[in-house]
């Protein structure tokens, strides 16, 4: 078992996460790269080594939208890391060229699976582990692209697009939207233990064309120029990394935070406890875990 602190972080193999990664590593924690692509995992590994001699990372292989998956790699870590003292959702499935809605061997829409549902999931199956911790800490990812969605809100009805029209920025956003709302109802339920929950707001990141084959020629100048006025993963990343290991960060609970690490406000749908509840009610049919605790947390409104 390492000495070191442990953290894991999911989708780590390329962008912000495999940013974090290297920067959450050269601070001396063990970090496992969750991630769902084997080889990009250990390409990863090999790039963080090569720069940081002394790096302890391992990689862990997860589909994060496959709850069986989920589960092993969770009785994994379990198995080999008494405890576990961070957790990064950075993880998410949003293929900007995707047209038609997709669902997963196990019959849930894609989207919904990987960004708010395998999340949940996660932190809960490692709960032991992460109370364990002097300081446990599970930091959730949203997007600052919320501010032009301003009334969308989580269908509970139809989270999955069987009934509606599928969107895959919509089918993002809602996603996103429902990680903020758990982070609030999660660090609700973890006042006055040592773990905290804190949700970061990812601004316009330069991305990798490359991933995208598919993207239309329009598309992809679109993006070429938005990445022009957009920051590198390396800066976003060290909101990451001031959120998992910085001791300022530590007692802080329930807040979101910008790519200069300020506290910002989300919607105010995301703070009414009747929304609270209702999305969460929704995400326990998913993840049945939480289902016993669900009743017992009193969701706080004065934020």
């Amino acid at each position: 078992m390492s000495e070191r602190k442990v953290c894991i972080i999911t989708g780590a193999n390329a962008g912000i996460g495999r940013a974090a990664a290297g920067q959450i590593a050269g601070r001396g924690y063990h970090v496992i790269l969750a991630c769902r692509n084997a080889e990009r995992a250990a390409g990863a590994k090999s790039e963080i080594e090569s720069t940081l001699p002394d790096a302890s990372v391992e990689v862990g292989l997860v589909d994060m939208g496959i709850q069986a998956s989920v589960r092993r790699f969770a009785a994994e870590v379990m198995a080999a890391h008494a405890v576990v003292d961070v957790i990064i959702h950075n993880a998410a499935a949003f293929d900007v060229s995707q047209k038609e809605r997709v669902v997963t061997e196990e019959g849930i829409e894609m989207v919904w699976a990987v960004d708010h549902v395998g999340p949940v999931l996660l932190t809960e199956l490692l709960m032991p582990a992460l109370r364990r911790s002097a300081n446990g800490r599970v930091i959730t990812v949203s997007s600052k692209g919320l501010l032009a969605m301003p009334r969308l809100k989580v269908d509970a009805e139809d989270p999955e697009f069987e009934r509606r029209r599928f969107s895959v920025t919509r089918a993002y956003y809602q996603a996103k939207r429902a990680q903020v709302i758990y982070t609030y109802w999660l660090a609700d339920r973890l006042a006055g233990t040592s773990m905290t929950a804190n949700c970061v707001r990812v601004t316009a990141v330069k991305i990798d064309l490359s991933r995208y084959p598919n993207l239309s020629a329009f598309r992809r100048r679109m993006y070429s120029l938005k990445s022009r006025m957009s920051i590198t993963p390396e800066e976003m990343a060290e909101t990451y990394t001031w959120l998992a290991t910085s001791e300022e960060a530590a007692q802080m609970n329930g807040c979101y935070f910008d790519e200069n690490h300020a506290e910002v406000r989300s919607a105010p749908y995301t703070y009414e406890p009747d929304t609270i509840r209702s999305v969460m009610e929704l995400t326990a049919r998913y993840v049945p875990e939480i289902s016993e605790v669900l009743s017992n947390v009193t969701e706080t409104t004065d934020r």
